[in-house]
Parts: structure tokens; C-alpha cells; sequence
């Protein structure tokens, strides 16, 4: 299980044009699921995101996580994290898990964030939907998270 991790001043998803949810300071996590990917890979990498320590103290270092600074957080589902391109132009993704299996470890990965840190500041996008998702990246800072199965 693989997560890109954006740290950001607001993101938000839109479907067909309305805005299907919103979010302030936090993260935009971008979330793939690979064939194999298990419960406790969803547990691992939701607590591993939580305690990321990507925002800045009063000292400008990078020393607290979005749970320290009360952020937000904004999930959404993005199997071309494991797009595979070695070979020729287009991606192959057969390394991402079967949309059921997915959805199934993606839902379980919001639950554990919701349990963590509280549902009112887990957003999430729709599995499987055209989204457009709009951010605006702070720093900017991206890192990428893998579960243990990945590491």
C-alpha cells in the first residue's frame, strides 16, 4: 500500500461539477492499493500518515503532525500510484489491487484515520469516481509512505 502525501492550505473533490467535500489545513493523501495489500498494511500506513511529522514548530522545523497542529486530512483513492512503466509508453497496472479489494482496504484506511483523529476532520473523495481534486500544496512538501508489505 503506497500513499502520497501532500501537505496542504485546503484541497477538495469535485464530481460532475459540485463539490462532493472540502478540507482545510493538513494533508491531501493520495492512496493506492497493490494485489496483496492486507488490513494490517491499511492499519500501518494510516497510523504512519497520522504520525508524519511534515508541519513546521515555532522554530520552522518540521517537528509536528497533522494530529499536533488539529489539521485536516483528505483521502483520496489513486490506483496509478502503482503504474508501472518500464516498458513502452503506456502504464500497466497490474501490481494495483482488484476494485473490490481496494475499496474494501481503502474504506478500512479512513476508518482507522476517522478512529484516530476524529471523523469531522477525515474528507475523503469517491472510490471509483471521475474526481477533479483541487489543492493547494503548502511548502510545497510531498513524501511518500509505504506500508510494511511495500517496504
Amino acid at each position: 500500500m503506497r500513499a502520497l502525501i501532500q501537505r496542504v492550505k485546503r484541497a477538495s473533490v469535485t464530481i460532475n461539477g459540485a463539490l462532493h467535500s472540502s478540507s482545510g489545513q493538513g494533508m491531501l493523501i493520495l492512496l493506492g492499493v497493490k494485489e496483496g495489500d492486507t488490513r494490517e498494511d491499511a492499519e500501518y500506513l494510516a497510523d504512519r500518515c497520522i504520525a508524519l511529522r511534515i508541519f513546521e514548530d515555532e522554530q520552522g522545523k518540521m517537528n509536528l503532525s497533522v494530529r499536533d497542529v488539529n489539521g485536516s486530512i483528505m483521502v483520496v483513492s489513486q490506483f496509478t500510484l502503482y503504474g508501472d512503466t518500464r516498458k513502452g509508453n503506456r502504464p500497466s497496472y497490474s501490481e494495483a489491487a482488484a476494485p473490490d479489494v481496494a475499496e474494501s482496504l481503502y474504506l478500512h484506511f479512513v476508518g482507522r484515520l476517522k478512529s484516530s483523529v476524529g471523523p469531522d476532520r477525515v474528507h475523503t473523495g469517491v472510490f471509483r469516481a471521475m474526481m477533479d481534486v483541487e489543492l493547494i500544496n503548502d511548502g510545497p512538501v510531498t513524501v511518500m509512505v509505504e506500508s510494511k508489505n511495500n517496504a
